[in-house]
């Protein structure tokens, strides 16, 4: 077995209390000020690592090696979601508001892992490690745009993130050349009709019939405005109008998400919305108003370096631990560091499904559960390439 590899083996408890600990304090987007201190003072008492914090809760570690060789980034997410956890486990977590049902807690533990073996190891790196404790990636804007623009991306690359995934079994790497996750968008249409009494409906205007129509028009973009290749998905999940059962209102508000890959699609999404929502609101002498809100952007990973991430991972694990996997309609702001710098970057899918251990409920469920092997994978994968970037 590797040197780093079996290193590990035998960091995997420590990585796992710090993943528990994580757990029972979680911390919603942009307020994880204790997750964010907690990290802070775990760099520091591993020594040789610069740390920074040019947000109020993302941290970053930087390791500068003796040699010459590239920097590289690694990234992991801190932040929990807005949701009550039901699961019986003593680390349950303790704030009511929050739980890491998405393996951000995981994340976090790895990269202090990874930290300290890199900065125990920085006389023998031809290069630079920079650890990238990125806050907020559940919430939109996000965390990583933030840190982007405070310039903590100058100088890197190349850069490296993954995700602990529910998706795929534990010991298993899932890799995607190019797109990875879709871009994730949020419209409201508002619909503006005339109101009056539900009895007399020919002096009204009623939007709530419109907002019907234009949610089933909607549904035509996919099956009849897009390529039948092309991969998106439009989904009305939120739709709210009236306040009495005898009144028809004034006006109703749709609201919802788009998934695409394609960035012309992306740009015409708003357009074709419009038309529908326009036009059938205008047959029916009402008015509808199209606000569109662009989120995170497709993750798209480097052919290089997922090329030499895939063979890493074979050299290391074994070819029967690499899964060729679709993209994902998950959104992931990972993109930001990529596309808003050019720097390329690599996103890999790390396993944590095992239906005997009870692991395989989805992310962002209240009684979603981590099989806590999948952290010495995916602590592994990172040691893995940075050992073939920073170390020969």
């Amino acid at each position: 077995m590797n040197e780093l590899l079996k290193e590990v083996e035998q960091m995997r408890s420590q990585i796992v209390e710090w993943r528990r600990h994580f757990h029972q304090n979680a911390e919603l987007s942009f307020e994880e000020y204790k997750t964010s201190d907690f990290i802070e003072e775990k760099l520091r008492s591993f020594g040789g690592i610069e740390i920074e914090r040019p947000t109020k809760t993302g941290v970053i570690g930087k390791i500068y090696g003796k040699g010459k060789g590239p920097t590289v980034a690694v990234r992991a997410d801190i932040d929990a979601l807005p949701m009550t956890e039901v699961n019986d486990i003593p680390f349950v977590s303790v704030n009511k508001q929050a739980m890491h049902s998405c393996g951000h807690d995981g994340h976090a533990a790895m990269l202090l892992g990874i930290a300290k073996m890199f900065s125990e190891r920085k006389e023998k790196m031809n290069g630079n490690l920079i650890c990238i404790f990125q806050h907020a990636e559940e919430l939109p804007p996000g965390g990583a745009i933030e840190l982007v623009k405070a310039g903590v991306m100058e100088g890197v690359d190349e850069i490296y993130g993954l995700h602990l995934s529910s998706n795929y079994p534990t010991g298993k790497f899932g890799f995607v050349n190019g797109p990875l996750t879709s871009a994730t968008d949020a419209f409201k249409i508002i619909v503006r009709g005339k109101g009056g009494h539900s009895s007399m409906p020919e002096q009204c205007v009623d939007p709530i019939v419109c907002a019907a129509q234009i949610v089933m028009g909607l549904q035509n973009i996919k099956s009849r405005r897009i390529n039948a290749y092309e991969t998106a998905v439009l989904s009305v999940c939120k739709i709210h109008g009236g306040d009495a059962y005898n009144i028809i209102p004034e006006t109703v508000e749709i609201e919802g998400s788009v998934r695409t890959f394609s960035k012309e699609l992306r740009d015409d999404m708003p357009k074709m919305m419009e038309q529908i929502a326009g036009g059938i609101a205008s047959s029916m002498g009402a008015s509808a108003e199209v606000v569109y809100e662009r989120g995170y952007s497709s993750v798209v990973n480097d052919d290089k370096l997922t090329d030499n991430a895939r063979k890493v991972v074979a050299e290391w694990f074994g070819n029967d631990s690499i899964m060729e996997i679709q993209p994902v309609m998950p959104g992931e702001d990972f993109s930001a560091f990529t596309e808003a710098t050019g720097c390329p970057g690599c996103f890999v899918e790390i396993g944590t499904r095992n239906h005997d251990k009870g692991t395989d409920m989805p992310h962002h469920n209240p009684k979603y559960l981590m099989d806590e092997d999948g952290l010495y994978y995916g602590t592994g994968y990172l040691a893995a390439v940075l050992e073939d970037r920073l170390m020969k």
